[in-house]
């Protein structure tokens, strides 16, 4: 739309047959949604939706120049200057408003006429067009971005009613644009805190291509990705030639992540409705929680017969407010009252379904219309949405050149040289600082971009106390989000609000391990062992003396846990104890008593009550380890936990070194070897303890903290005890006749049999296997019959 500045009196923008010509307004809507689609059902839809956008565009229209009229005629503003308009049709395509938009410009081009002359040789004379000093309009932000790049390059302000995307903003290339609508930037915040607000964390995004949609979904996800917290499982676009296949696919696309259950869209009335529509032939009427942007709004139209589909879903709609005046005005529009408007007698077949000659290209009626019809009486009427801010867009052009005219022509009437002749740029200075009252009841102003500040009604489609659906308003977005919980409804009938999240939340104990890429999106795993949950994404290891609380959110000192000794975890080690203990007396008390018998001395006297020692010390540290502990206790487990069995190894360990020097030796001389007497025997076995006491007592001085491993030191006493002396116990008890003294020769003659036996063991034999055999011990009983035979004694050899 376009205003143009008249003095007072002159019509408003109206031809030879006093017609209004034009507009920067979608009278006509969008082409054909379905391209060549055919059949009945096609054409009823076709001309529903034609029907649709053009009763809006007539709304609009109707709204500009009711704001004309009640502007012309209020004496306080602009006085003695009328506001004519020149409305062109956009047919809601940008290439054909930027054709259109050329017309604005005709006034400002300089025609170059040397080089023409009439036909009685005098130069022509043209007819300038009407000045436009400011554009209204358009509607789709796709037409806008077109108009107004041509608009900037002849410095022609352009306010707009409707066009919300965010990318108009951009002061450096769209500097002569204003709108009195909030840019979808912050209607995209308005939707971040709404999916906060719910608790959502994983959802999905529909655009229809173009500016409005997709500048819309970008700055949606732009914003989400700023405040954190927001995943989009998928972004769909709706392409301009659309099938419904396209509307059944995005659908299935949306399944494929079905725990996204909310859907952000930034789509036109159509394509809402489509996919409402394939969301029901799918069969997930209440699957899905749709929030849908301005362009859905509180609008029927979208919804018409898939109520149950929209059911539950959250609008947003610039905050708007029904003016009176104009319902007034416009239902008391007739075909005779109102023939400015060329399209308000297409408008009014449509509308009343009906034919007013026989020219007329209205197929589907013969009804001959009457023009007796009226409005809201014989049909539907519900003023348009957008009625509000075509009046507030109209009122803010009128304050800006009345502001103007106050500064360049004071105390002037009418229009004065210097105001014809300001440019589009001071124009623009006086738009940018307008401050008034709208319609409905808000101020008007822009912010340094040109947009109007962000002013939001929420609705949602739910079923009302009378039990019929439509939009209830649930809050409101002005900076900040203001909504209503309990007067929410959803498609299941629950009162909590139903989930749009990726991963449920872990329990306690268990921590998140993102998925990679998606930050929504997160595995449980439990913290194990003596971890603990630090954060939502961390175990910790507790400290040495601290295990985790049953919760496993924090740690908690172990408990000391000491048996007592009642317990048969107790009195079993005990009551093995006292047995190997009786035992290991019995045994030393026996070679005590038998002290100088054979046996008790080919076992290594002094080695065995070491070795025995040992063993006695092994099964009295039960007792100490079953105590109550204290430092004393302590002490003592340190000292004698490993005393016993090292004791007992360094007694075995140096009986078995000096049997093995003294084979050894006497394979290479008749000298025996050194250190193997008694007193040397318990030298060494002393220094082997002495190094065990070392290190215990230079444990005592350190700070050494291990997780140990308790042994059972009683069986391996209890195997040293039984393998090693209750044989020879056995023997001294039950066969004394056994334990007497053998005879025996001299260690020579011992070394000079085995140096023998190894040389021949080298020499061939004529036995049959080949083996040569010297037999050094044979039976020496002097009164057996055998052959006599030489022996060799190793009493005091045999461990």
């Amino acid at each position: 739309m376009a205003v143009l500045v008249q003095l007072k009196g002159s019509p408003i923008g109206t031809d030879n047959g006093g017609n209004l010509r034009g507009a920067l307004d979608p009278t006509r809507g969008r082409p054909d949604p379905w391209g060549l689609v055919s059949g009945a059902r096609a054409r009823r839809r076709r001309r529903a939706v034609r029907r649709r956008e053009e009763e809006n565009g007539i709304h609009r229209l109707e709204a500009m120049l009711y704001a004309l009229d009640q502007i012309n005629a209020d004496d306080e503003l602009l006085p003695n200057i009328t506001l004519g308009a020149r409305v062109l049709d956009t047919c809601s395509r940008d290439t054909y408003a930027l054709e259109q938009s050329l017309t604005f410009v005709q006034a400002l081009v300089q025609k170059d006429t040397s080089d023409v002359r009439c036909t009685n040789g005098e130069p022509p004379v043209f007819v300038k067009p009407e000045k436009v000093v400011g554009v209204i309009g358009a509607s789709a932000s796709s037409v806008s971005i077109m108009v107004a790049n041509i608009l900037r390059l002849f410095q022609i302000p352009q306010i707009s009613y409707a066009s919300t995307a965010p990318e108009l903003s951009d002061d450096r290339r769209y500097d002569f644009f204003s709108r009195v609508v909030p840019p979808d930037s912050f209607q995209a915040q308005a939707m971040v805190d709404i999916v906060k607000a719910m608790g959502w964390n994983y959802v999905s995004t529909i655009a229809s291509e173009g500016s409005y949609g997709e500048k819309g979904v970008e700055a949606f996800m732009q914003i989400s990705r700023e405040a954190g917290g927001i995943c989009i499982a998928q972004s769909l676009k709706i392409p301009h030639d659309r099938k419904q296949a396209d509307f059944d696919k995005i659908i299935r696309l949306l399944l494929d992540t079905r725990q996204a259950r909310a859907v952000i869209m930034f789509a036109y009335d159509e394509d809402i409705r489509e996919i409402l529509n394939a969301s029901k032939r799918a069969d997930q009427v209440g699957h899905f929680l749709w929030i849908g942007s301005d362009s859905w709004g509180a609008k029927n139209s979208p919804i018409h017969g898939l109520e149950d589909a929209a059911m539950g879903a959250i609008t947003i709609l610039p905050k708007r407010a029904t003016v009176t005046g104009f319902d007034i005005y416009f239902t008391s529009r007739t075909l005779e009252n109102n023939r400015r408007n060329v399209w308000f007698a297409e408008y009014w077949e449509e509308n009343f379904n009906c034919k007013l000659m026989s020219s007329s290209k209205k197929e589907d009626t013969s009804r001959k219309c009457t023009g007796q019809e009226r409005i809201a009486i014989d049909s539907k009427y519900e003023q348009e949405g957008k009625v509000q801010f075509v009046i507030d867009a109209v009122y803010a052009m009128a304050h800006a050149l009345h502001n103007m005219h106050k500064d360049l022509c004071p105390e002037q009437s009418g229009i004065c040289a210097e105001m014809e002749s300001a440019g589009g740029k001071k124009l623009l200075k006086y738009i940018r600082n307008i401050n008034f009252n709208g319609s409905a009841g808000t101020s008007v102003t822009f912010n340094q971009n040109g947009d109007a500040p962000g002013r939001y009604d929420l609705f949602q489609y739910q079923v009302n106390n009378n039990s019929s659906p439509g939009y209830k308003v649930i809050g409101q977005w002005t900076e900040s989000l203001q909504l209503n919980m309990e007067d929410m409804q959803w498609p299941s009938g629950d009162t909590e609000i139903p989930g749009s999240i990726c991963s449920l939340p872990c329990k306690t104990g268990q921590r998140k391990k993102t998925v990679k890429g998606m930050p929504c999106c997160w595995h449980c795993e439990p913290c194990d062992g003596y971890q603990y949950q630090y954060d939502e994404t961390t175990c910790k290891l507790c400290a040495y003396n601290m295990r985790p609380n049953a919760n496993r959110t924090g740690c908690q000192p172990i408990p000391i846990v000491k048996l007592e000794w009642h317990s048969p975890w107790a009195v079993i080690p005990v009551f093995l104890a006292m047995l190997g203990i009786v035992a290991t007396i019995f045994v030393m008390a026996t070679f005590v008593r038998y002290n100088d018998t054979p046996i008790v001395r080919a076992s290594g006297r002094e080695l065995s009550y070491v070795l025995l020692t040992g063993i006695f010390l092994c099964y009295i540290i039960t007792f100490v380890m079953i105590a109550k502990p204290d430092a004393a206790v302590c002490s003592f487990r340190r000292i004698f936990l490993g005393l016993g069995m090292c004791i007992s190894y360094a007694a075995l360990l140096t009986k078995t070194n000096r049997i093995y020097r003294i084979f050894e030796e006497g394979k290479k001389s008749v000298t025996p070897p050194r250190l193997i007497s008694p007193t040397s025997q318990l030298a060494i076995t002393s220094s082997l303890i002495s190094m065990q006491l070392l290190g215990v007592f230079i444990w005592f001085g350190l700070y050494i903290q291990t997780t140990t491993l308790t042994i059972s030191m009683n069986l391996s006493a209890s195997v040293a005890l039984g393998m090693l002396y209750m044989p020879k116990v056995y023997v001294i008890i039950f066969h004394p006749e056994l334990n007497v003294q053998k005879r025996k020769r001299s260690f020579k003659a011992v070394v000079t049999a085995a140096t023998m036996s190894s040389r021949l063991s080298h020499k061939p034999s004529d036995r049959p296997n080949g083996e040569a055999k010297t037999e050094l011990c044979e039976n020496v009983d002097p009164n057996s019959p055998a052959a006599k035979k030489k022996y060799v004694s190793y009493n005091d050899l045999v461990i």
